[in-house]
């Protein structure tokens, strides 16, 4: 049952109390997550009451910055917390950056050979950002669950047999969070930048998070770390870029757009497989890594910071600077891909904060200065009136129910349409 205002406009801030907020998320249930600064509330749909948690928990408890709220199943939402890069160790020279040393005496990195000893200093890094876990209790009220810290991932031992690789989850007293799940050593899903909730669906319940490295995927309270599109200069460096651009297609296919590049992931049901990218017939990807030739070359950044795919089965992309451009597959593995600007005449499309598809096949435009805009299913754009203020957050869709909800965040709070 949709418990919320049917009118095609409504305010939520002003409704509900929310006022301004940083980040927001629907949960299964329907519950409206709300993310301010080191609170986490919630708006629950059997009551439509605003519930703030009593206090700082987890990584705000600690003092981390939070960054993104995501909902997942019913009454469980996910909070994104941000972390520096690792840097060159001296203490370390030569050790990897995001190589993490745990077991005494020492560890040795995966196709190294040196030996490190044991640091506790080094353990404390595995403290910063990550994913927490909130949930509605059995009181109504807004409780802290756990830090997102237990990996799955399918493997094969020796002999060839499958196994589900786990991975420890605290040593020393030090929760590892979310670490590379083909090896727990090496910490590269730092920051988490944005996210996506899976709300319909054979994979419903699932979120993703687009981070400093990659693509996370979260399921209940175990998570696969990671994947992402990359791109290797003449000197076989790799490059992955900050993932802002985190989409869920109309069928399911996980959207990513980083600094550089972009692929698509048509996500295996079974979640420990999130980060298989050689089995046949898994995890297959219409773009695997691409940019686009007719906007600039690979090594310039393109500042993805949203990717969508509308019911028509258009793809849809957008820049912190460069605009708004449609992308055209030339084929899956091809290096580059067709750009096509659109609405290159209306100057607050060349600043994109986020975009939205919805069932009617329209494409929503978050701008970081000049409103919301619709790209209407017949590709005529429109700037769409009512929503109060010009810098738009982030844009949530959830199209699961019989009238869609478009959850617009700006900097002036939260407006919800109706309809589309």
């Amino acid at each position: 049952m949709d418990p919320w205002p049917a009118d095609p406009v409504t305010n939520y801030s002003d409704r509900y109390g929310i006022g301004r907020v940083k980040s927001v998320g629907i949960d299964l249930g329907k519950n409206l997550w709300v993310l301010d600064g080191d609170r986490i509330g919630v708006v629950r749909a059997d009551t439509q009451k605003l519930v703030w948690m009593p206090g700082a928990a987890g990584q705000a408890g600690e003092g981390q910055s939070s960054t993104v709220i995501c909902g997942g199943a019913a009454g469980r939402a996910y909070v994104g917390y941000n972390a520096p890069d690792l840097q060159q160790d001296p203490e370390y020279p030569g050790i990897h950056t995001n190589f993490i040393v745990t077991a005494k005496p020492c560890e040795v990195p995966v196709n190294e050979q040196t030996c490190f000893p044991f640091s506790s200093r080094r353990l404390q890094y595995y403290r910063q950002g990550d994913v927490d876990a909130v949930k509605l209790d059995g009181s109504g009220q807004v409780a802290f669950e756990t830090h997102i810290n237990q990996s799955r991932r399918a493997n094969t031992d020796a002999s060839g047999k499958p196994f589900i690789q786990t991975g420890p989850t605290v040593v020393d007293g030090v929760s590892l969070g979310i670490r590379n799940s083909n090896d727990h050593h090496f910490d590269e899903d730092r920051a988490m930048l944005s996210c996506a909730s899976v709300l319909r669906g054979p994979n419903k319940g699932d979120v993703f998070f687009g981070t400093n490295h990659g693509v996370v995927r979260i399921r209940d309270l175990t998570y696969n770390a990671h994947r992402h599109p990359v791109w290797f200069d003449a000197n076989g460096s790799q490059y992955a870029g900050y993932t802002y651009g985190l989409g869920i297609a109309p069928d399911g296919d996980v959207l990513i757009a980083n600094e550089w590049n972009f692929g698509t992931v048509t996500p295996d049901t079974k979640m420990e497989n999130w980060d298989d990218t050689t089995t046949p017939g898994i995890n297959q990807q219409k773009v695997k890594s691409s940019y686009l030739q007719d906007l600039n070359s690979q090594s310039e950044f393109d500042y993805w910071r949203a990717f969508q795919q509308t019911t028509d089965g258009k793809y849809y992309l957008g820049s912190k600077s460069l605009g708004l451009w449609e992308m055209t597959i030339l084929s899956s593995g091809n290096p580059y891909q067709k750009g096509t600007r659109v609405g290159a005449d209306v100057a607050a499309l060349n600043d994109i904060n986020a975009l939205a598809s919805t069932n009617d096949g329209s494409l929503f435009i978050g701008t970081n200065a000049g409103g919301l805009y619709r790209l209407t299913p017949a590709k005529a754009l429109e700037k769409v009136a009512n929503v109060r203020g010009s810098k738009v957050l982030q844009l949530v869709y959830d199209g699961s129910g019989t009238s869609g909800m478009l959850l617009v965040l700006t900097s002036d709070g939260l407006t919800v349409l109706r309809g589309h």
